[in-house]
């Protein structure tokens, strides 16, 4: 249930770590007290860390109570943000993510492309040949005894 988030709209991430001892209602104080956000929030699911990072703890309002899930990985850990005293607001895209054990910011960074004419000179191909490039090969230098 808590991998496929059916009925969540929003996720929000405590960051850093959160004593897993904490039952339903000292997280919902957390939440309200230390990070100024409303417990309360229909559809907002509200995700916490341990020391470990092998499990974590879901707190959600479905309109007449909370529901409290907990998941635990038998193998392996999350890649949970360290940053102490943040709640960070993520994508569906990003919760997914981390719920398949990735971290939630992609490692994969994009670039702009580079309009600058000086690099388009060494784009330009050269119309030297083979042996002019590797002289060794002009030579006739043998490379493991073949010639």
């Amino acid at each position: 249930m808590l991998r496929e988030a059916s009925g969540i709209k929003r996720v929000i991430l405590a960051c850093g770590r959160t004593d897993l001892r904490k039952g339903l209602d000292s997280l919902a104080a957390l939440v309200r007290l230390a990070y100024g956000l409303d417990p309360l929030e229909e559809g907002t699911l509200f995700l916490f860390c341990g020391v470990k990072k092998d499990r974590l703890k879901g707190l959600v309002f479905e309109g007449i109570g909370f529901c409290l899930l907990t998941i635990r990985l038998t193998d392996g850990r999350f890649q949970w943000p360290n940053t102490p005293n943040e709640a960070r607001d993520i994508t569906m895209e990003q919760y997914h993510r981390l719920m398949d054990g990735f971290a939630v910011e992609s490692s994969i960074r994009s670039y702009k492309k580079v309009e600058d004419e000086s690099l388009q000179e060494v784009r330009k191909p050269t119309n030297t040949t083979l042996y002019e490039s590797f002289p060794h090969l002009r030579d006739g230098y043998k490379i493991n005894g073949i010639m």
